[in-house]
């Protein structure tokens, strides 16, 4: 008998995990006993991070894509499809191209999220974001003739990827109309849903220093109801306009409609024991990255970190082994504070971030881990 197990989606999470998988379970896929398949709807492995500097023209979106069956190992079956529904009472999956459904032992749900800007009228038409790799192109063209005027960003929706870039984008954005001697002529104004500059408190606690040091303005308790692209205006639900001639929005974000129709969660995000990883409502169903629901950022480092916690976990079962192997809430992340500067930050379930001083040496560290991003991809890092 062979245990089938299926990865859905080939991100940082489902890529890191795949070749984890055969790393540790390498004897038995070579026996016949296991089975691993990933299955992505796109061919190629993209790395968002990137896509922050595209606008300021440090890198080109296709800096950011690698092809997946280059990252992933052979022992893995790779499998360019759309998966079109769940059943997990079957445990089986549909796939727009397969003839017949794909059986599988055991399921990762690595689908990461969706951006949805028409959920506030006139954002997509209104709004610039660098959360897409065409979204990031356009935006260095605006950003490229913006020579004066009112540059606002607004976090619109969250939880949302990658929590540290808006504040990334406008301290590198200070930077950068300084460097060019533009910036007495450039307002710039941060708005954020809550009453502090980002969802983390100590996050929030550092960063607002800066930003009056920077000459930031900030809006908070800001939930961006309507943007008029003629006025060249957003409005609040709690009542604020205020006037733009350059916006960039971080739109809504969502999962994908296969965990909301399969019963795992609601907006696409599946209910997860936080430290397991194991979906609430199923049997032999684990959730990772973006997609599980565990209240820590949808960061890149947090899919890395739960991928070994649910390699070591599958490997353990398929051996008939205690799965003991748990996530703890680890995230790190650096955070540019400027076109050459950065902080980085650590921090769990159990303790809070506290983010070190700027300084250059962090930049290069940060610019050096994207560099070798692809190591960690192919599990080698």
């Amino acid at each position: 008998m062979t245990d089938h197990i299926v990865v859905l989606g080939g991100g940082t999470g489902g890529t890191v995990l795949a070749n984890d998988l055969a790393d540790h379970l390498g004897p038995e896929i070579d026996d016949g006993s296991v089975e691993v398949t990933l299955l992505n709807d796109d061919p190629d492995h993209v790395y968002k991070p990137v896509w922050l500097y595209v606008p300021f023209g440090q890198r080109e979106p296709a800096d950011g894509r690698r092809p997946l069956d280059e990252l992933v190992d052979d022992r893995v079956d790779v499998r360019i499809d759309r998966v079109t529904d769940v059943d997990t009472d079957a445990k089986r999956l549909s796939a727009r191209e397969a003839v017949d459904p794909i059986e599988y032992d055991y399921l990762v749900l690595a689908t990461g999220s969706t951006l949805e800007p028409d959920r506030v009228p006139g954002l997509a038409e209104g709004a610039h974001d660098y959360y897409s790799e065409a979204g990031a192109e356009t935006l260095r063209e605006e950003l490229l003739s913006f020579t004066e005027g009112h540059l606002v960003l607004s976090v619109v929706g969250t939880p949302h990827m990658c929590p540290a870039a808006p504040l990334e984008f406008v301290f590198m954005a200070d930077d950068w109309f300084r460097e060019r001697g533009l910036r007495e002529d450039v307002d710039i104004t941060y708005t954020y849903p809550i009453q502090r500059v980002h969802g983390n408190p100590h996050i929030a606690e550092w960063a607002q220093p800066i930003m009056e040091e920077r000459d930031i303005e900030v809006e908070t308790f800001f939930n961006a109801e309507s943007v008029d692209p003629e006025a060249e205006t957003i409005t609040s639900m709690e009542g604020t306009e205020l006037d733009y001639d350059l916006l960039v929005g971080i739109p809504p974000h969502s999962g994908v409609d296969l965990v909301a129709d399969a019963g795992l969660g609601d907006d696409g995000w599946v209910d997860v024991d936080r430290h397991t990883l194991e979906a609430e409502a199923a049997e032999d169903v684990y959730a990772i990255g973006d997609t599980a629901d565990t209240g820590v950022p949808n960061a890149g480092s947090v899919a890395h970190y739960q991928a070994g916690v649910v390699g070591q976990r599958l490997a353990s079962e398929v051996r008939g082994r205690p799965a003991t192997a748990t996530y703890d809430g680890k995230t790190l992340c650096f955070v540019e504070t400027g076109m050459d500067a950065a902080s980085f930050v650590e921090f769990d379930y159990e303790t809070p971030p506290s983010p070190a001083p700027p300084s250059e040496k962090l930049h290069w560290s940060k610019l050096a881990y994207n560099e070798s991003y692809w190591l960690t991809a192919r599990g080698l890092l």
